[in-house]
């Protein structure tokens, strides 16, 4: 496929400085552009009538909300913003607005720390995944949580947490579900970042990022029916390798004795023959507060003789040393070393589908291609940290943050963004088994 089918430069804009320009949301009907601008506080707005020169129109303010806006979405002339409160631990907002007029439709009281929203395809629900983040000491710390928002019931709110799933918190994580903050229930400790809804608008997926799951809401009965644990990578595969260091002296992509933790943040979904094919994009994150550190370098704990025998090469800086692993999982004999090694993220996009008994299977793994492939095409972007080559081997690599799909003559597209290289790559998921590079 030639360069030209799928992207070509046309123009940029600057919102402002750092966090200025975080989600955005285009609005066919107006051709306006809504870009969050955590710095100042409001929504940016552009008129993309041509493209090829963009022009910037008043801004929306909506500091008389509340805290800032972390999410849009736009969906028949309707704008939906999620907004936290001031009090991040506190419940916020989801606020409708006109897309042509700005005017309000609804704001609504949703669930703590909204972070993202969507639409359902009909356009009948707005949905918010509420992430219940904790407070910087750990000692408040609220329900995750879904709202649905029904536009044909005047905006009604049905806000769905997680405690029906308490006691099957041991069973979710043998399947690699993680619960792992201190003192928290399943229920509080679940943490929503990013919804994708079915074509048919009757099932909405919903990552669990820091958990390691996707959980299943049925809209038609608005209740959360599944949390899929997703497992874990193996980096000892040939198909699975990384960089694991950032002091290796350039690029070492190899295979190690470690176990990639998925933990996706976004989400999209398609339709295959009538089957819904769920896409995610695999960065990693772990909690950092003052009151819970899970992190740790490799160099810097205890590994088990009997399984490590080559602990003290493997610990050395070029080698594992460097990476960054959770505590919270390794030592399977509960002896104080590790006998596992869990590293933050898959380094990947993955393709997942519902098998016959209702659980979610892995169809595809880019495996270890995105590094490949940035290493073949560009080496001064591999894994950078602000400019600084291989910068990031040691954390999460490229770190492939955002994924949306779209359809271009005829064929599929997954478009990933990658947060550290800072660039996107298109993949042709037309056949969800194998996908195929693009640029």
């Amino acid at each position: 496929m030639a360069h030209s089918d799928i992207a070509l430069h046309l123009a940029s804009f600057q919102a402002g400085g750092e966090g200025a320009a975080e989600i955005s949301a285009y609005d066919a009907s107006t051709r306006k552009l809504f870009v969050t601008n955590a710095e100042e506080n409001r929504i940016e707005v552009f008129d993309l009538t041509n493209p090829a020169a963009i022009i910037r129109l008043a801004p929306i303010d909506i500091s008389g909300y509340g805290g800032y806006a972390n999410s849009v979405a736009v969906s028949d002339g309707k704008l939906a913003i999620a907004i936290e409160a001031e009090n991040k631990q506190e419940n916020g907002r989801v606020v409708v607005l006109a897309t042509a007029t700005f005017a309000e439709l609804a704001s609504v009281e949703v669930g703590a720390l909204p972070d993202m929203v969507t639409f359902s395809p009909d356009g009948r629900y707005i949905l918010v995944a509420n992430e219940g983040e904790p407070n910087t000491d750990y000692t408040v710390d609220p329900d995750g949580s879904v709202s649905l928002i029904d536009i044909h019931d005047s905006y009604r709110v049905t806000t769905l947490d997680f405690s029906g799933f308490n006691a099957d918190e041991a069973v979710l994580e043998e399947g690699g579900f993680r619960v792992f903050g201190p003192g928290a229930d399943l229920a509080v400790d679940v943490e929503p970042e990013y919804i994708t809804v079915s074509d048919d608008s009757k099932t909405a997926y919903v990552t669990l990022q820091e958990n390691n799951g996707i959980a299943e809401i049925d809209l038609t009965t608005q209740t959360i029916t599944a949390i899929h644990p997703l497992g874990f990578k193996d980096h000892s595969d040939p198909d699975n390798a990384l960089d694991a260091s950032n002091k290796d002296g350039g690029i070492e992509i190899t295979t190690w004795p470690v176990k990639g933790m998925y933990l996706p943040d976004a989400i999209a979904s398609y339709t295959v023959d009538k089957k819904t094919y769920i896409v995610t994009a695999n960065e990693g994150d772990a909690r950092e507060y003052d009151g819970f550190e899970e992190e740790a370098r490799v160099r810097d704990i205890v590994l088990d003789p009997d399984v490590f025998p080559d602990a003290e090469t493997l610990q050395q800086n070029e080698n594992l040393g460097r990476l960054k692993i959770t505590t919270t999982l390794g030592d399977t004999d509960g002896d104080g070393d590790f006998d596992e090694l869990y590293s933050f993220g898959a380094r990947s996009f993955s393709i997942w589908t519902e098998d016959g008994d209702g659980k979610l299977e892995l169809v595809y793994d880019s495996g270890d291609d995105i590094a490949r492939i940035t290493a073949l095409l560009d080496q001064s972007i591999f894994n950078q940290d602000e400019g600084e080559v291989d910068g990031r081997s040691d954390d999460k690599g490229a770190e492939p943050e955002g994924v949306t799909i779209g359809e271009v003559n005829g064929r599929m597209y997954a478009f990933v963004g990658l947060e550290r290289t800072g660039g996107v790559m298109a993949f042709d998921i037309t056949d969800p088994k194998q996908p195929e590079f693009v640029q």
